[in-house]
């Protein structure tokens, strides 16, 4: 018996009979970070000279690409797990199944990611958010054109090594 740790309930777990074969292997496929979107706009950016944190643990919502000297969160958004909102968007569709599971658990997702980005404004971050279906070269260009546009908070360390050579 361990001392030092104390004791935990277990969960009851689903069967695997319970569930669906095609649907377990399909959701053993769901990524949380390195996402197919997420490496197009992150190789883009890097393709634009601009260089970046992944996954900042410290910030509200962990966001996926961050600029800390210019203060910009970027989330790359997948459309269904994150409701996407545009009429148009085709991928953020409702599923048939299962939807008094679905509603509630995609319902929490956004408004997890409203509290987030309330708490990266106040603490005066920028906030981009980029969804999964918008993802056209005049979209990252754009992307691309406002984070240039801001300018970083303070000299970089390359500048700040050349002011402290030219004393």
């Amino acid at each position: 018996m361990c001392l030092g740790r104390p004791r935990t309930r277990r969960v009851a777990r689903t069967t695997t009979k319970d569930v669906d074969p095609a649907r377990s292997a399909q959701m053993a496929r769901v990524r949380g970070k390195d996402t197919k979107p997420e490496l197009m706009v992150r190789r883009t950016l890097h393709a634009a000279g601009l260089r970046f944190r992944l996954q900042a643990r410290d910030l509200p919502g962990r966001p996926d690409i961050v600029f800390r000297s210019r203060r910009i969160a970027i989330f790359v958004h997948g459309c269904f797990w994150h409701r996407h909102d545009d009429p148009g968007c085709k991928l953020a569709r409702m599923p048939k199944s299962r939807q008094e599971f679905w509603g509630p658990k995609l319902a929490a997702n956004a408004e997890r990611d409203s509290r987030n980005i309330e708490a990266l404004l106040k603490a005066g971050w920028a906030v981009e958010i980029v969804w999964e279906c918008d993802l056209g070269p005049e979209r990252l260009s754009r992307l691309i054109d406002r984070v240039r546009a801001k300018a970083p908070r303070s000299p970089s360390r390359a500048a700040k090594s050349e002011l402290k050579d030219a004393d």
